[in-house]
């Protein structure tokens, strides 16, 4: 099927953040007062839904925000560290030369994703929904199809959780899952993705 509105995520999708992330994390459990994460249970939790790594940090839900704020600001001071993975450029431009309207979905901030995209690749891009919630993200998408006019049945969700998995699901989207980002590509592929990406270069294959 050819699906004529694209929504990415972006953290562990098309930058490869995952690095700075672990390199942050317990310095942010610090500030926050949760659980540290131990190097030898990093992999055990990339088989974690969101939901499901919270409890096992014990990190409180009414935190949330404010954690989200401070990786954002984090982020944007560590900004020239973080690149996109290859083939990020080449691929948003073969889609969008076959007219897929692009969008991008995160908790990231738009400021931080068109920093680490570039200006050339940012223009590419025909909607930012940004500074999504951890659990925000059928809204934001639901606001895409209503602002491109798309319908849900012609769009597809590409992430790289289980929760860009179960958002793509409840506002009727197909979803796509790639398997080098936060979350293993075993965990995601046992969710049942209706696609499935182990290299950047098949996603545009995947969606003609």
């Amino acid at each position: 099927m050819l699906h004529r509105l694209v929504i990415f995520d972006f953290d562990g999708t098309l930058a490869d953040s995952f690095p700075w992330f672990v390199g942050v994390l317990n310095g942010v459990a610090g500030r926050y007062g949760f659980q540290p994460v131990r190097p030898e249970e990093m992999e055990t939790l990339r088989g974690y839904d969101a939901r499901r790594i919270m409890r096992h940090l014990r990190v409180p839900l009414w935190k949330l925000p404010f954690i989200a704020s401070h990786m954002r600001r984090l982020m944007a001071r560590d900004i020239d560290g973080i690149q996109l993975f290859d083939g990020v450029p080449a691929m948003l431009r073969t889609l969008t030369g076959r007219g897929v309207t692009v969008a991008i979905v995160s908790s990231n901030s738009v400021d931080n994703i068109r920093r680490i995209l570039g200006p050339e690749n940012a223009a590419l891009v025909s909607r930012y929904a940004c500074g999504a919630s951890l659990f925000g993200k059928p809204a934001k998408f639901r606001g895409i199809l209503r602002d491109t006019g798309i319908p849900a049945a012609d769009a597809i969700a590409i992430g790289d959780e289980l929760r860009d998995i179960e958002a793509a699901r409840r506002v009727g989207v197909a979803c796509a899952a790639v398997t080098w980002g936060y979350t293993r590509g075993d965990a995601l592929e046992a969710h049942r993705p209706d696609r499935l990406f182990r290299r950047v270069e098949e996603i545009p294959a995947g969606l003609a």
